[in-house]
């Protein structure tokens, strides 16, 4: 079978993995040469082109899947918009025919702020500007996939924060200079292992009900002060110190809602390898002091 990347990043590149494990051929777009050369060495083909440039973009091939998985960097000196909603309108432009694509997403496309529950029935009114620019591009993706003539079906995952190896670890200097960290340390945290959401895309391409939406996250949020302090722990850290003056949002999403995974778990019929970050943490941290880790197969 054919697969198609769009996105083929710190997630994107682990679902390539697995795909060619299963002896698909993965395809994945890039501007770069030198990525270009990187994936050829992985066994991906590289498409080479600009999603934001639709001149710039070959004819994409047939394929199975589309995975879009592309992240914003502000370096790029494209807008939210650019990167995610044209992007996407590009690639259904050009790509000759898919049977499903599979849209990342965010859970900061939920607004909610006060500790609540949220699920994929819960109202969306995002504040972030990402989460407002992951919303857009879901009401558009949606609302065209009826009268699309290059994908039959769609499917959303709204992704809490990835971390894993060399990621969401940036604080462990913070944490030994015993440097105090913004916010009361009492708001949530939504998380979800690299290796978890590569094996939701898998999946969602597998059981997902056509132009439906799933919520991925671990089974417990948990919060800044006991994510700190077991991070703390881990590296020999003195426990962490909170500033109630500091503004503890990050990046597009913000924080202090509670992600509920029921569907994901029910109907995609995932597993979590590591269901509470009490046992993913301890991995994503010996595997960035270690190096490279053997990655999913299944």
């Amino acid at each position: 079978m054919q697969k198609l990347i769009v996105g083929c990043g710190y997630l994107g590149g682990r679902v390539a993995d697995i795909w060619i494990a299963q002896g698909h051929q993965v395809h994945a777009l890039t501007r770069s040469s030198e990525r270009a050369t990187e994936f050829s060495r992985r066994g991906i083909n590289p498409i080479i082109g600009d999603l934001c440039d639709l001149a710039s973009l070959p004819d994409l091939p047939a394929v199975e899947t589309i995975l879009f998985a592309v992240g914003y960097e502000k370096s790029s000196r494209r807008t939210r918009q650019q990167v995610q909603l044209t992007g996407l309108q590009n690639v259904l432009a050009r790509v000759a025919s898919a049977d499903r694509l599979v849209y990342i997403s965010s859970s900061s496309v939920y607004g909610q702020s006060a500790g609540e529950w949220v699920d994929e029935t819960s109202d969306c009114q995002p504040v972030q500007p990402g989460g407002i620019s992951c919303l857009e591009t879901e009401r558009w993706l949606m609302s065209a996939i009826p009268d699309s003539t290059s994908v039959t079906r769609a499917n959303v995952l709204r992704l809490s924060g990835i971390y894993g190896p060399d990621r969401l670890l940036s604080r462990i200097e913070s944490l030994r200079s015993g440097e105090a960290l913004s916010g009361s340390g009492t708001e949530w945290l939504n998380l979800i292992h690299v290796d978890d959401a590569a094996v939701a895309v898998i999946a969602c391409e597998l059981h997902g009900k056509p132009n439906q939406t799933f919520l991925v996250s671990d089974d417990q949020p948990i919060s800044r002060a006991d994510y700190y302090g077991l991070l703390a722990s881990l590296v020999g850290a003195p426990s962490p110190r909170f500033d109630p003056g500091g503004n503890p949002s990050r990046g597009s999403g913000g924080i202090n809602k509670r992600c509920r995974n029921k569907r994901l778990r029910e109907e995609l019929q995932v597993t979590l390898q590591f269901p509470t970050i009490t046992v993913g943490l301890p991995h994503a941290l010996a595997a960035s002091l270690s190096g490279p880790t053997p990655r999913p197969t299944e």
